[in-house]
């Protein structure tokens, strides 16, 4: 299958996407690992992404659009694979029906997980991080630590990531919405939308996610 995976921030896309590209057995293509390997490499768009990057710029659709389409043309990716954070905007989303079309292959579905805003930002806001090392991150309700702003594990300081702040993930929920979400509208009149709840244990959207991708294919 080839999917394409949406949802704001704080929807579980990341946790989402690797358990279903797992169960399906198809590679999981995240926009930030794209970015981290093309410049790890060094490779030509590495090289521009990271001169963007450096000059507090955003990098250009041109540049992501090639990462993804070098990406996808590797062998594990022939039978299908699961895009997460790419396409970004509808510009993306048009380059990636092109690319597809060039190849005589298209996508399968477009999963839309639906998360209510309310809830996105308790989930982000919520989160808090040892400063020790960054591994264990726990949340001031889902799963909090036994003594306020102290890590369980290690006993380093939590604290709440700058990007984290309520205002923040507000911030960025109107950048989703803005520049994110009109992909859906995009991919809605192309009868290839499977709109899901996120809410719950992640086992419970990925067996949601699953069977909705399921009959979709039926239909």
């Amino acid at each position: 299958m080839r999917i394409v995976l949406v949802g704001p921030p704080g929807a579980g896309k990341g946790t989402q996407a690797a358990y279903l590209a797992k169960n399906l057995s198809i590679p999981q293509i995240s926009t930030g690992d794209l970015f981290r390997a093309n410049i790890s490499q060094g490779t030509d768009l590495g090289k521009q992404a990271r001169a963007y990057m450096d000059a507090g710029q955003l990098v250009p659709d041109e540049v992501t659009i090639g990462m993804a389409k070098d990406r996808m043309a590797q062998s594990d990716a022939a039978n299908g694979f699961l895009l997460d954070g790419f396409p970004r905007n509808v510009g993306q989303a048009e380059a990636l029906d092109a690319m597809l079309k060039d190849e005589g292959a298209k996508l399968d579905a477009v999963l839309d997980l639906e998360v209510p805003e309310d809830e996105v930002v308790k989930r982000i806001a919520g989160r808090r991080i040892c400063r020790n090392d960054g591994a264990h991150v726990f949340h001031a309700t889902y799963n909090p630590p036994k003594t306020e702003g102290v890590c369980d594990t290690c006993g380093g300081e939590l604290y709440q990531r700058d990007d984290d702040t309520e205002d923040t993930v507000r911030t960025r929920l109107e950048v989703y919405h803005t520049q994110t979400e009109p992909i859906i509208d995009y991919y809605r009149s192309q009868g290839l939308v499977v709109t899901i709840s996120a809410l719950g244990k992640v086992t419970d959207v990925t067996e949601r996610a699953m069977e909705a991708l399921k009959k979709s294919g039926e239909d």
